[in-house]
């Protein structure tokens, strides 16, 4: 079950923070029958909200789907039902596996100005090149 915290950030099962990628929210869906077409997509996760990009590829070699869409949805409240009711569904056959694309991982801190000279928690520092040691 994903939850919301006082933030209004939706957190997965795992609780990793969902967040919203440079367009919209991107839900990723996985276990996709082969033989699905882009219009079966678009319509069952058309009900949860106006997908905004739909992107589905195609293996060279057979023409059939590779298994996996990517569906873009303007707003975090489409996305988030979009994951709660179609995760476990049945597609063609198939129990589809639909969560965020991209996710902040627990305890991970908005640290995105980080000084290059500061080395990162759990890494060891690297020594100066032989040209920036004097």
């Amino acid at each position: 079950m994903y939850s919301q915290n006082a933030n209004t950030q939706v957190l997965t099962e795992n609780g990793a923070v969902a967040v919203k990628s440079v367009e919209g929210w991107i839900v990723i869906a996985s276990n996709i029958n082969e033989e699905a077409s882009e219009e079966d997509i678009s319509d069952f996760f058309g009900e949860f909200g106006e997908i905004q990009n739909l992107h589905l590829n195609l293996d060279r070699r057979t023409g059939y789907v590779k298994g996996y869409a990517l569906i873009e949805y303007q707003t975090m409240a489409e996305a988030k039902s979009a994951v709660e009711n179609a995760n476990g569904e049945e597609f063609l056959d198939q129990k589809l596996m639909v969560d965020f694309a991209f996710v902040k991982p627990p305890g991970q801190t908005d640290n995105h100005n980080l000084n290059a000279e500061t080395p990162l928690p759990g890494r060891r520092e690297r020594s100066k090149s032989p040209t920036r040691r004097f």
